[in-house]
């Protein structure tokens, strides 16, 4: 019998096999028991994505129970947990302070971060990918633009892990993960406090003397910006990496396209993004009666749209369940479409690109210890908690 549950440790180790069974046999799939349907194919994870009238996000875009209400997506999931007008607005302030131009700036600084790293690396014979390098810089990132001191950024990362990391057979947010939230929430109220005090040249405190037509941001749009930033934007980028090397590493032939220059560290990436992305799924709530390859979701009803199943529709993409950095990876719906596509999808890219050429400037003749590498359990973020290599 064809099951799609997304706390199933069993999933989290590999979803794809569920995928394409989904695909084919049940695109439209309900699960009773948990109260969703999941949308598997990738044309019509596209249309929710673009209709976001009948696909809303005011409730958040988590199965957790915990999460989803309104005030509890307006709280920890930013402009992420709101539709337009209200999205609109809270994304137009952000993004006068998140522009490409402060994102591109980061460059040197993440630069110089990663070879920090890496070259403290040089010459061990082998570590944790995730803990001494991968884990540690997207968080620095986050937290340099942020203003985060670097003494508190570990305490902040393992709060992150707290907050994604679901129990098995628990079917929502974990004691421990309430508890992280509380205390990241905490953190940041009083690092906004003192910034209200004390400016400095940071992304908090332009924050906070941000203005657009008289409107400004209250104190709790600024806490959730920064909570989606600690969460979102450091787990999802360090899967990245993690999922990019270790990929690599299992594809022989494909490695030496990137040895020989052959393919470029972006197409590297943009296929990591497609193959196997850190966000393999998004709920939203439906608004109104909607019909989808002759099924009927109601007003109420929660869709899950499955990105990682969308990725590798053979509809879309030729030969999917191959890793082929030569493909053209254009239709991937990994950041999403219409009005809530990823607004750090250029960091994202940004710091991946700098940690892959950096990496391979020292260990291009990595290998991954497999046997020893374990896997996140979270039902949104798809990713390695540890992923040992020799160099």
């Amino acid at each position: 019998m064809l099951e799609y549950d997304p706390y199933a440790y069993a999933l989290h180790e590999d979803p794809y096999p569920v995928y394409e069974r989904l695909r084919v046999e049940a695109p439209v799939y309900r699960n009773e028991a948990m109260s969703f349907w999941a949308l598997s194919r990738h044309s019509d994870v596209l249309r929710a994505f673009k209709d976001h009238a009948t696909f809303s996000n005011r409730e958040g875009v988590s199965l957790d129970p915990k999460s989803r209400s309104t005030e509890a997506a307006r709280i920890g999931m930013s402009f992420l947990g709101l539709d337009p007008p209200h999205h609109t607005r809270m994304r137009g302030l952000v993004s006068r302070g998140f522009t490409p131009r402060r994102v591109s700036a980061l460059e040197p600084r993440v630069r110089e971060m990663t070879v920090g790293y890496l070259d403290g690396l040089v010459g061990s014979g082998g570590f944790d990918l995730i803990d001494d390098f991968a884990g540690r810089l997207p968080m620095d990132v986050i937290s340099e633009l942020l203003g985060v001191p670097v003494a508190d950024r570990t305490q902040l990362r393992e709060w992150a892990d707290l907050l994604v990391h679901r129990e098995e057979g628990v079917r929502d947010v974990p004691p421990a993960g309430s508890m992280a939230f509380g205390k990241i929430r905490g953190y940041f109220s009083e690092l906004l406090a003192d910034r209200k005090k004390r400016p400095r040249d940071d992304l908090l405190s332009v924050l906070t003397t941000l203005e657009l037509d008289g409107d400004v941001l209250d104190d709790m749009e600024i806490l959730s910006f920064c909570n989606l930033m600690i969460v979102a934007g450091n787990e999802t980028t360090t899967k990245l990496i993690g999922n990019a090397l270790y990929w690599l590493a299992r594809n022989p032939e494909q490695r030496q396209l990137v040895d020989s220059r052959d393919v470029s560290i972006e197409n590297w990436i943009e296929e990591t993004l497609r193959y196997d992305n850190s966000t393999q799924m998004l709920a939203r709530l439906v608004t109104k009666d909607v019909k989808v390859r002759g099924h009927s979701l109601v007003t109420g009803d929660l869709a899950l749209l499955l990105v990682g199943s969308a990725n590798r529709d053979e509809e879309v993409f030729e030969n999917a369940s191959a890793f082929d950095l030569r493909r053209d990876t254009s239709a991937m719906l990994s950041f999403g479409k219409g009005a809530h596509f990823c607004m750090g999808a250029s960091l994202a890219r940004l710091e991946a690109r700098v940690a892959l050429e950096e990496w391979w400037a020292r260990f291009s003749k990595f290998t991954i210890d497999s046997a020893r590498a374990s896997r996140v359990h979270s039902i949104n973020v798809r990713g390695f908690a540890h992923l040992p290599v020799e160099v």
